[in-house]
Protein backbone atom coordinates (compact mmCIF):
# COMPACT_ATOMS: atom_id res chain seq x y z
CA UNK A 1 0.00 0.00 0.00
CA UNK A 2 1.00 3.31 -0.84
CA UNK A 3 2.16 5.94 1.50
CA UNK A 4 -1.14 8.29 1.01
CA UNK A 5 -3.18 5.04 0.50
CA UNK A 6 -2.23 4.17 4.28
CA UNK A 7 -3.03 8.18 5.08
CA UNK A 8 -6.90 8.09 4.18
CA UNK A 9 -7.07 4.64 5.38
CA UNK A 10 -6.15 5.25 8.26
CA UNK A 11 -8.11 8.94 8.50
CA UNK A 12 -11.21 6.81 7.67
CA UNK A 13 -10.78 4.76 10.40
CA UNK A 14 -10.36 8.06 12.96
CA UNK A 15 -13.70 9.27 11.39
CA UNK A 16 -15.51 6.00 11.39
CA UNK A 17 -14.49 6.13 15.06
CA UNK A 18 -15.74 9.51 15.78
CA UNK A 19 -19.32 8.61 14.16
CA UNK A 20 -19.69 5.65 16.19
CA UNK A 21 -18.46 7.00 19.41
CA UNK A 22 -19.75 10.27 19.79
CA UNK A 23 -23.43 10.75 18.30
CA UNK A 24 -24.37 11.56 21.90
CA UNK A 25 -22.03 14.17 22.69
CA UNK A 26 -22.85 15.82 19.46
CA UNK A 27 -26.17 15.74 19.83
CA UNK A 28 -25.74 17.22 23.30
CA UNK A 29 -23.39 19.98 21.15
CA UNK A 30 -26.08 20.76 18.84
CA UNK A 31 -28.51 21.15 21.26
CA UNK A 32 -26.36 24.13 22.98
CA UNK A 33 -26.00 25.52 19.45
CA UNK A 34 -29.90 25.45 18.61
CA UNK A 35 -30.30 27.34 22.17
CA UNK A 36 -28.02 29.99 21.86
CA UNK A 37 -28.88 30.42 18.41
CA UNK A 38 -32.65 30.48 19.25
CA UNK A 39 -32.05 33.02 21.83
CA UNK A 40 -30.15 35.52 19.41
CA UNK A 41 -26.79 34.50 20.70
CA UNK A 42 -23.59 34.32 19.11
CA UNK A 43 -21.34 31.37 18.42
CA UNK A 44 -17.75 31.81 19.15
CA UNK A 45 -15.63 29.14 17.98
CA UNK A 46 -11.69 29.57 19.39
CA UNK A 47 -8.08 27.93 18.72
CA UNK A 48 -4.70 28.53 18.80
CA UNK A 49 -2.00 27.28 16.03
CA UNK A 50 -3.35 24.99 13.94
CA UNK A 51 -6.84 24.54 15.58
CA UNK A 52 -7.70 28.14 14.34
CA UNK A 53 -8.04 26.50 10.88
CA UNK A 54 -11.23 24.87 12.15
CA UNK A 55 -12.74 27.61 13.24
CA UNK A 56 -11.84 29.83 10.16
CA UNK A 57 -13.28 27.19 8.08
CA UNK A 58 -16.98 27.87 9.22
CA UNK A 59 -16.90 31.63 9.51
CA UNK A 60 -18.81 33.67 6.69
CA UNK A 61 -18.49 30.90 4.05
CA UNK A 62 -21.20 29.07 2.25
CA UNK A 63 -23.65 26.42 4.02
CA UNK A 64 -22.19 28.00 7.70
CA UNK A 65 -24.67 29.59 9.92
CA UNK A 66 -24.18 33.71 9.78
CA UNK A 67 -24.57 33.45 13.65
CA UNK A 68 -20.88 32.24 14.09
CA UNK A 69 -17.71 34.11 14.81
CA UNK A 70 -14.46 32.98 14.47
CA UNK A 71 -12.01 34.65 16.92
CA UNK A 72 -8.80 35.08 15.00
CA UNK A 73 -6.73 36.21 17.81
CA UNK A 74 -3.66 37.06 14.90
CA UNK A 75 -0.83 36.58 17.63
CA UNK A 76 -2.07 32.84 18.56
CA UNK A 77 -3.27 31.94 14.78
CA UNK A 78 0.13 31.51 13.74
CA UNK A 79 -0.42 32.75 10.21
CA UNK A 80 2.29 35.48 10.63
CA UNK A 81 5.50 34.48 12.94
CA UNK A 82 4.39 30.79 13.38
CA UNK A 83 7.06 30.08 15.68
CA UNK A 84 6.17 32.53 18.02
CA UNK A 85 1.91 31.70 18.12
CA UNK A 86 3.65 28.90 20.35
CA UNK A 87 5.19 30.49 23.32
CA UNK A 88 1.75 32.58 22.69
CA UNK A 89 -0.54 30.17 22.93
CA UNK A 90 1.17 29.12 26.24
CA UNK A 91 0.90 32.47 27.61
CA UNK A 92 -1.44 32.87 30.64
CA UNK A 93 -3.99 35.75 30.32
CA UNK A 94 -4.35 35.43 26.32
CA UNK A 95 -7.91 33.53 26.56
CA UNK A 96 -9.36 35.71 29.01
CA UNK A 97 -8.66 38.73 26.91
CA UNK A 98 -10.03 37.04 24.21
CA UNK A 99 -13.23 35.98 25.70
CA UNK A 100 -13.57 39.27 27.45
CA UNK A 101 -12.68 41.54 24.58
CA UNK A 102 -15.39 40.14 22.38
CA UNK A 103 -17.58 40.85 24.95
CA UNK A 104 -18.73 37.17 25.31
CA UNK A 105 -22.20 36.98 27.29
CA UNK A 106 -24.13 33.53 28.08
CA UNK A 107 -26.36 34.70 25.89
CA UNK A 108 -23.42 33.18 23.54
CA UNK A 109 -21.85 29.54 23.65
CA UNK A 110 -18.10 28.58 22.57
CA UNK A 111 -16.50 26.07 20.74
CA UNK A 112 -12.93 25.48 22.04
CA UNK A 113 -10.49 23.67 19.44
CA UNK A 114 -7.56 22.36 20.79
CA UNK A 115 -6.08 18.61 19.79
CA UNK A 116 -4.12 18.54 22.69
CA UNK A 117 -6.32 20.23 24.61
CA UNK A 118 -3.39 21.33 26.90
CA UNK A 119 -2.14 24.55 25.95
CA UNK A 120 -2.51 27.74 28.24
CA UNK A 121 -5.10 29.79 25.93
CA UNK A 122 -7.67 27.63 25.04
CA UNK A 123 -7.93 26.16 28.61
CA UNK A 124 -7.78 29.77 29.76
CA UNK A 125 -10.47 30.72 27.67
CA UNK A 126 -12.60 28.37 28.77
CA UNK A 127 -12.07 28.61 32.15
CA UNK A 128 -13.13 32.18 32.03
CA UNK A 129 -16.18 31.37 30.03
CA UNK A 130 -17.55 29.23 32.58
CA UNK A 131 -16.57 31.35 34.98
CA UNK A 132 -19.11 33.79 33.17
CA UNK A 133 -21.55 31.41 32.93
CA UNK A 134 -21.17 30.62 28.94
CA UNK A 135 -21.61 27.42 27.86
CA UNK A 136 -18.44 25.64 26.65
CA UNK A 137 -17.93 22.63 23.66
CA UNK A 138 -14.54 21.38 23.42
CA UNK A 139 -13.13 19.36 20.41
CA UNK A 140 -10.30 17.81 21.64
CA UNK A 141 -7.98 14.26 21.40
CA UNK A 142 -9.36 12.96 24.64
CA UNK A 143 -6.79 10.21 25.02
CA UNK A 144 -4.18 12.07 23.53
CA UNK A 145 -4.80 14.75 26.33
CA UNK A 146 -4.60 12.35 29.09
CA UNK A 147 -1.41 10.91 27.81
CA UNK A 148 0.06 14.36 28.28
CA UNK A 149 1.58 15.84 31.23
CA UNK A 150 -0.88 19.30 32.10
CA UNK A 151 0.75 22.18 31.18
CA UNK A 152 -1.69 24.40 33.08
CA UNK A 153 -1.23 25.82 36.54
CA UNK A 154 -4.79 24.46 37.62
CA UNK A 155 -3.82 21.11 36.78
CA UNK A 156 -6.64 21.00 34.33
CA UNK A 157 -7.24 20.38 30.64
CA UNK A 158 -9.87 21.45 28.02
CA UNK A 159 -11.59 18.72 28.31
CA UNK A 160 -11.69 19.00 32.17
CA UNK A 161 -13.78 22.25 31.66
CA UNK A 162 -16.23 21.92 28.73
CA UNK A 163 -19.58 21.46 29.42
CA UNK A 164 -19.57 19.00 26.44
CA UNK A 165 -16.50 17.16 24.97
CA UNK A 166 -16.57 16.06 21.34
CA UNK A 167 -13.46 13.45 20.76
CA UNK A 168 -11.86 13.70 17.60
CA UNK A 169 -10.38 10.27 17.90
CA UNK A 170 -7.10 11.70 16.89
CA UNK A 171 -3.61 9.04 17.45
CA UNK A 172 -1.14 10.25 20.14
CA UNK A 173 1.48 11.93 18.31
CA UNK A 174 -1.22 13.30 15.67
CA UNK A 175 0.26 11.16 13.16
CA UNK A 176 -0.97 8.76 10.97
CA UNK A 177 1.68 7.04 8.59
CA UNK A 178 4.62 4.46 9.62
CA UNK A 179 7.25 4.90 6.44
CA UNK A 180 10.09 2.35 5.92
CA UNK A 181 13.38 3.41 7.03
CA UNK A 182 12.06 7.05 8.14
CA UNK A 183 12.43 7.68 12.15
CA UNK A 184 8.80 9.09 12.58
CA UNK A 185 5.71 9.42 11.77
CA UNK A 186 3.62 11.54 9.00
CA UNK A 187 0.69 12.90 7.92
CA UNK A 188 -1.70 14.92 10.43
CA UNK A 189 -4.49 12.82 12.08
CA UNK A 190 -6.72 16.11 13.86
CA UNK A 191 -7.92 18.46 11.30
CA UNK A 192 -9.76 16.45 9.95
CA UNK A 193 -12.12 14.31 11.97
CA UNK A 194 -12.03 18.40 14.04
CA UNK A 195 -13.55 19.87 10.72
CA UNK A 196 -16.01 16.93 10.65
CA UNK A 197 -17.14 17.11 14.28
CA UNK A 198 -18.03 21.14 13.94
CA UNK A 199 -19.23 20.87 10.69
CA UNK A 200 -21.40 17.78 12.45
CA UNK A 201 -23.21 19.77 15.40
CA UNK A 202 -23.70 23.08 13.31
CA UNK A 203 -25.74 20.78 10.19
CA UNK A 204 -27.68 19.02 13.38
CA UNK A 205 -28.05 22.61 14.83
CA UNK A 206 -29.91 23.49 11.65
CA UNK A 207 -31.68 20.48 11.64
CA UNK A 208 -32.86 21.11 15.54
CA UNK A 209 -34.10 24.58 14.66
CA UNK A 210 -35.83 23.56 12.08
CA UNK A 211 -37.92 21.08 13.63
CA UNK A 212 -38.60 23.77 16.74
CA UNK A 213 -39.91 26.10 13.94
CA UNK A 214 -37.38 28.56 14.14
CA UNK A 215 -35.53 29.40 10.72
CA UNK A 216 -32.18 29.77 11.32
CA UNK A 217 -29.81 32.18 9.40
CA UNK A 218 -27.27 29.94 6.63
CA UNK A 219 -25.32 31.77 4.26
CA UNK A 220 -25.68 30.41 0.38
CA UNK A 221 -22.29 30.06 -1.78
CA UNK A 222 -20.53 33.00 -3.17
CA UNK A 223 -20.96 31.58 -6.24
CA UNK A 224 -24.90 31.00 -6.02
CA UNK A 225 -24.93 34.86 -4.93
CA UNK A 226 -23.17 36.23 -7.99
CA UNK A 227 -25.86 34.14 -10.26
CA UNK A 228 -28.86 34.42 -8.45
CA UNK A 229 -30.18 37.99 -7.45
CA UNK A 230 -32.10 36.54 -4.16
CA UNK A 231 -29.23 34.93 -3.14
CA UNK A 232 -27.08 37.63 -2.93
CA UNK A 233 -29.64 39.61 -1.32
CA UNK A 234 -30.15 36.79 1.19
CA UNK A 235 -26.63 36.99 1.88
CA UNK A 236 -26.18 40.88 2.28
CA UNK A 237 -29.14 40.80 4.51
CA UNK A 238 -27.02 38.63 6.99
CA UNK A 239 -24.21 41.06 6.49
CA UNK A 240 -26.25 43.55 7.67
CA UNK A 241 -27.71 42.17 10.29
CA UNK A 242 -24.85 40.46 12.18
CA UNK A 243 -22.10 43.29 10.84
CA UNK A 244 -21.91 45.20 14.32
CA UNK A 245 -22.36 42.25 16.49
CA UNK A 246 -19.36 40.05 15.15
CA UNK A 247 -16.40 42.38 15.58
CA UNK A 248 -14.68 40.44 12.38
CA UNK A 249 -17.93 40.59 10.18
Amino acid sequence: MKAWENYFSILNEVVEKVRTTQKDNIMKAAEILADTTEKGGIIYGFGTGHSHLVVDDAFWRAATPANYCALLEPSATGNQEITKSYFVENTYGIGKLVVDYHRITPNDCMIVVSNSGNNIAPVDAALRAKEKGIPVIAITAVEYSGFLKTKHKDGVKLKDVADVVLDNCSLIGDAAVEIENFPMKVGSTSTIPNVYLQNAILTEMVEILVQRGFEPDVYYNGHMAFMDESCADHNDRLVDKYFYRIRNL
